[in-house]
């Protein structure tokens, strides 16, 4: 029997639990568990399995703890908010847990997402004889497991990897974010990062952009982010010497979150509302639409993925593996927009990879640190189909 306890009823969430009871020789017994119980049991009621629900405060460990030695899971899926990890994290070496998350962990009062504190539960977690995978999203996450794929399979050394992530859909609203607005906000109004011959290199927020032709999405302006997946890949992929994220934003998005910054509606900083503190940025996440609200009428496709650049067999080579997912496809299987779809889908396969024992280990792990091909095999049976091409150009 395989337990499976997923933390986390939003979008994400309702797609990794969708995706569980496809394979149920596997996922054996599942539990959903959020704040809000009510959250739980609609997205049970649309399940063609049976599944157990909760209510727990993923910021309480001891709440956690007495859920997980309620249900005794084997494995605890986190697709809480990225602020919780570590409480989660901490129930499961309590309980002998397995653990699996989508995003790294980001502090509440600093918009600063590194590995550092989850890294940090490396020896725990060894000596636990537990296993910790972090980041089986899609960027990171799939990403990931492309970058240790080309450096297995196609590169003898990889200079550099382009981390491209295209989402050319249209769900009919003048702003909204494709995944919880606190986190997509924060993220996007900081710094640009990225490595360069063995360091950090800073820029302004959106400062760098380039226009890249996407398969099946076209020219779009693609502007440079700091990106989690970074951190852990200039460790992993061997002789990089550059690596670079980008993400498309259109001028409409763009000129909302200008406007938006502009009058502080962007801030983590607590400001004294008729008499109580407020921070503007949760207050702004209550106005825009609930991602999970914009699936229905979403139209459009993403094209995410990876241009490397190295060299094989003594001769320079260039690679482009990419997926291309599809709004309104992913509706229609599981009443989810392809952003939620894209990164749940891979965390239903790096739980599924650990439960077969396909992916095992002691401590804490990156995507790539793990062998790439069971992953990769997998996303094509399970909805997130990807091509190989060779690349032409610079970027």
């Amino acid at each position: 029997m395989s337990k499976v306890l997923i933390i986390g009823a939003g979008g994400v969430g309702s797609v990794v639990i969708h995706k569980c009871c496809q394979v149920p020789e596997v996922f054996s017994e599942i539990m959903l568990a959020s704040r809000t119980k009510s959250k739980c049991d609609a997205i049970a009621a649309q399940l063609p399995r049976s599944i157990k629900t909760a209510q727990v405060d993923a910021d309480n460990v001891e709440e956690l703890v007495a859920l997980m030695k309620k249900f005794k899971p084997v494995l605890c899926i986190n697709v809480a908010l990225p602020y919780q990890d570590l409480t989660i994290m901490e129930a499961c070496l309590q309980c002998g847990v397995n653990y699996l998350d989508t995003a790294n962990y980001e502090p509440p009062d600093e918009a600063k997402f590194e590995y550092k504190w989850q890294w940090a539960y490396q020896e725990r977690f060894k000596e636990a004889g537990l296993m910790a995978l972090l980041g089986s999203g899609f960027d990171p996450g799939v990403t990931n497991v492309f970058c240790a794929y080309a450096q297995k399979h196609l590169f003898d050394t990889i200079r550099t990897v382009d981390i491209l992530d295209c989402n050319a859909g249209d769900h009919g609203h003048p702003f909204a974010t494709n995944f919880n607005p606190e986190i997509n906000i924060r993220e996007i109004t900081q710094n640009g990062k990225y490595w360069e011959k063995g360091q950090w290199i800073e820029t302004g927020p959106l400062e760098k952009s380039i226009d890249f032709d996407y398969p099946a999405a076209g020219v779009k302006k693609s502007f440079l982010l700091y990106h989690e997946e970074m951190e852990s890949l200039v460790k992993n992929i061997k002789g990089l010497e550059r690596i670079r994220f980008w993400m498309t934003f259109s001028d409409n998005y763009i000129k909302h979150l200008d406007v938006l910054e502009n009058i502080g509606l962007t801030s983590i900083e607590p400001i004294d509302f008729e008499g109580r503190q407020i921070v503007p940025l949760q207050f702004l996440k209550a106005l825009l639409p609930d991602p999970a609200s914009l699936a229905a009428n979403y139209t459009g496709k993403t094209a995410i993925g990876c241009v490397f650049d190295g060299e094989k067999d003594g001769k320079r080579q260039q690679v482009y593996i990419y997926n291309i997912s599809d709004h309104a496809e992913c509706y229609k299987e599981v009443g989810s927009q392809a952003i939620s779809y894209t990164t749940g889908v891979p965390a239903m396969i790096g739980a599924m990879l650990m439960l077969q024992g396909k992916w095992q280990g002691a401590g804490v792990f990156n995507m790539e640190e793990l062998d790439p091909d069971p992953f990769m095999d997998a996303l094509n049976i399970h909805g997130l189909p990807w091509t190989i091409t060779d690349f032409h150009g610079s970027i």
